[in-house]
């Protein structure tokens, strides 16, 4: 049998190329490396408890087309995501808000706030690095004590190797008001994110734990490729480097752990830079709980799993090399999604350039 698609990957990206694909009546076969589908928004029902494998997903936008997609395929709950700062035990509202910062300076207004934050980030002109923004937003002591040690621990490099772009996607408000995101829709999946995906692929051939580059593979038209770009073309001009992380997924006897679904580690010395607790995503009535430890992790191209691009000068650059590369297939394999054009996405945003590349394709 021949494909008309050979779609490589079953997240956002290949699972919405293939769904579309599918309503045309094109022979579609998904193919993921992974023994499951949903990429990292991955969830498993373990206890009554929707466990977010790869971390947690919370999914946010102000795009309506985006939300009412979504909504043909599952119901959201009203989640709000108001994580907390443990630095040495002293609790922290994030995002960065007036809760924060009164229990940092003793202040109650806005103006007391920005005036301490203005003189400790005086000396900062443009800034240049992540450290450098980072003071300028916040000033120096909420950089000491709720982002250096994070960031590095989870960055693997100094603040001041890191692109400021990174820590500009962090919300900082005058308000208390401690919702991180600030988008007009929001929430969880109810019943998680892993039945998204089973409608998506409802009737369409996928096969779990085949590698694109090792295993034989039956014929087909053409490819739509969502993985590391650098890999496809054998490392030629040299790894993309991403931030990985691993989890440790741990059960407990009792019904509520640590009273929220994030909690952030802020101190270096610490090794792991979160906690989560699963049943607050979804108020899980259950008498048991299940949270994950999350750790930094050093990338190894095809031994660890990509994360998050670190879209530096060098890197942008080596990118460009490979999206010339990858332009020259154009007729016969396409790229797409958050590894293969190496850029940051959230769940939003892949959906929504999911969906306008699929469109081109097929109109």
């Amino acid at each position: 049998m021949k494909y008309d698609y050979l779609i490589v990957g079953s997240g956002f990206f290949g699972s919405i190329c293939a769904h579309e694909l599918n309503k045309t009546g094109k022979k579609v076969l998904v193919i993921d490396s992974r023994n499951h589908i949903g990429g990292n928004c991955h969830t498993e029902n373990k206890d009554g408890i929707n466990v977010h494998t790869y971390g947690p997903h919370v999914f946010h936008t102000s795009n309506e087309e985006v939300w009412k997609w979504i909504n043909q395929f599952v119901e959201f709950n009203n989640f709000r995501l108001n994580p907390v700062a443990n630095y040495k035990d002293e609790l922290y509202s994030l995002p960065f808000n007036m809760w924060t910062f009164n229990k940092l300076w003793n202040v109650t207004t806005p103006e007391q706030a920005k005036l301490i934050i203005e003189n400790q980030s005086k000396e900062i002109g443009e800034p240049t690095n992540l450290e450098e923004q980072a003071i300028k937003l916040v000033g120096k002591d909420v950089y000491e004590k709720l982002i250096k040690g994070y960031t590095t621990k989870q960055w693997k490099k100094d603040p001041k190797e890191l692109p400021k772009e990174i820590i500009t996607r962090l919300p900082v408000r005058f308000t208390f008001d401690g919702n991180y995101f600030n988008d007009k829709y929001q929430g969880i999946p109810i019943g998680g994110y892993t039945q998204i995906f089973e409608k998506l692929l409802d009737g369409i051939e996928v096969r779990l734990g085949v590698d694109y580059f090792k295993d034989e593979l039956p014929k087909h038209n053409k490819v739509i490729y969502t993985g590391p770009i650098d890999r496809f073309f054998d490392y030629k001009y040299g790894e993309l480097e991403y931030k990985t992380t691993r989890f440790e997924h741990k059960h407990f006897d009792t019904p509520n752990y640590q009273g929220t679904a994030v909690m952030n580690y802020t101190e270096e010395e610490i090794v792991h830079t979160r906690t989560i607790e699963h049943k607050h995503f979804e108020s899980s009535d259950t008498p048991t709980t299940w949270v994950s430890w999350e750790y930094p992790h050093t990338y190894k191209a095809g031994e660890t799993e990509p994360y998050y691009p670190v879209n530096d000068k060098l890197n942008t650059e080596i990118y460009s090399m490979y999206k010339e590369e990858a332009n020259k297939l154009s007729d016969s394999v396409l790229f797409g999604g958050r590894l293969a054009e190496y850029k940051y996405y959230d769940m939003h945003q892949v959906i929504a350039s999911a969906l306008d590349f699929i469109n081109k394709e097929i109109n």
